[in-house]
C-alpha cells in the first residue's frame, strides 16, 4: 500500500511540475522601431517619468543620471557622480528620485523635479535594479530575491524568484509593467516576468539577436534596460554601451 501511495505521490509531483512549466509563457521580441543610444552609457536604470525619458549609468568614474531625448538619443541634461560611486538602478516614487549604488551600500534621494539632493540612505546589500509598484520600492541585488522597501528604505518583505521550482539568480534591471515585475537576467539575453506576490516567474522573454552582430564592438556589453512609457504602453529595451534602443513587442512562441 505504501508503495502505491509513493508512486501516486511521485506521479502527482511530475504532473504538478509539468503543469508549472506549462504556465511559464514563452515569448520572443519583435522590433517595432529603433533609436540611437549613447554608446558611452553603461545602462543601469531606464524609465519614463512625467512624460520624459531617464537613464542611470554605471562604472566608476562614468556613473551618471541623465535625461535623454527619445527620438534622437541626445542627452538633454546630465548629473555626474563622484568617481568612488558606481551608480545602479533608479526610479521615481512620490516625487523623489532614488538611485542605488553597487558596492557603496548607499542610495541617493533627489527631488525628481529639480534634481536637488535631499538625502542618503544606507543600504545593507549590493544595489542592482530598482523599480516601484507605486507604493513600495522594489530592488534586486543580483541574487534570486526581490526586496520590497518603504520610501525610507526599510524592508517590508522579500520574495524568492523561481521558475519551474528553481531559483532564478542574477536578477538585474527591473521595470514594473501591468502589475508584474520584469527583470533582466544579468549576462543573458533573457527577461523574466515575475508575479510580485510570490516571486513566481509567469513568462520568459528571449531577446537573443535583438542587437545585430554588425552593430557590436569589443566594448558592447550585455542586454540591460527595460522601460515602459505609461502614456502609450510602449516598451523599450537596450543594453550596456549599446548603439541602439529598441521599441519592441512580444511575440508568443508556440
Amino acid at each position: 500500500m505504501k508503495r502505491i501511495v509513493a508512486i501516486l505521490c511521485a506521479a502527482a509531483l511530475v504532473l504538478a511540475c509539468a503543469s508549472s512549466a506549462a504556465r511559464v509563457k514563452q515569448y520572443k521580441v519583435e522590433v517595432v522601431k529603433e533609436y540611437t543610444h549613447d554608446t558611452g552609457a553603461y545602462t543601469q536604470g531606464l524609465f519614463f517619468w512625467n512624460g520624459r525619458f531617464w537613464e542611470s549609468t554605471g562604472q566608476f568614474g562614468e556613473s551618471s543620471f541623465r535625461e535623454v531625448e527619445l527620438a534622437t538619443g541626445r542627452v538633454l541634461s546630465k548629473m555626474d557622480f563622484q568617481q568612488k560611486y558606481f551608480a545602479e538602478g533608479s526610479v521615481v516614487l512620490n516625487g523623489n528620485l532614488y538611485i542605488l549604488t553597487w558596492l557603496n551600500k548607499v542610495a541617493f534621494v533627489y527631488d525628481a523635479s529639480t534634481l536637488e539632493y535631499k538625502q542618503t540612505y544606507s543600504y545593507p546589500r549590493e544595489g542592482w535594479g530598482l523599480t516601484t509598484d507605486g507604493k513600495s520600492l522594489i530592488a534586486s541585488d543580483g541574487s534570486s530575491r526581490l526586496y520590497f522597501l518603504t520610501p525610507e528604505f526599510k524592508q517590508e518583505r522579500y520574495v524568492d524568484v523561481k521558475m519551474d521550482g528553481r531559483s532564478v539568480r542574477n536578477l538585474n534591471e527591473l521595470e514594473y509593467i501591468d502589475g508584474k515585475v520584469w527583470a533582466n537576467i544579468y549576462t543573458t539575453d533573457l527577461i523574466v516576468v515575475i508575479n510580485p506576490a510570490d516571486g513566481t516567474v509567469e513568462a520568459r522573454i528571449d531577446c537573443s539577436g535583438l542587437l545585430p552582430r554588425v552593430l557590436r564592438t569589443p566594448r558592447t556589453d550585455v542586454l540591460n534596460g527595460i522601460a515602459q512609457d505609461p502614456a502609450t504602453g510602449k516598451i523599450y529595451l537596450t543594453g550596456k554601451y549599446w548603439p541602439r534602443l529598441y521599441e519592441i513587442k512580444l511575440v508568443p512562441v508556440k
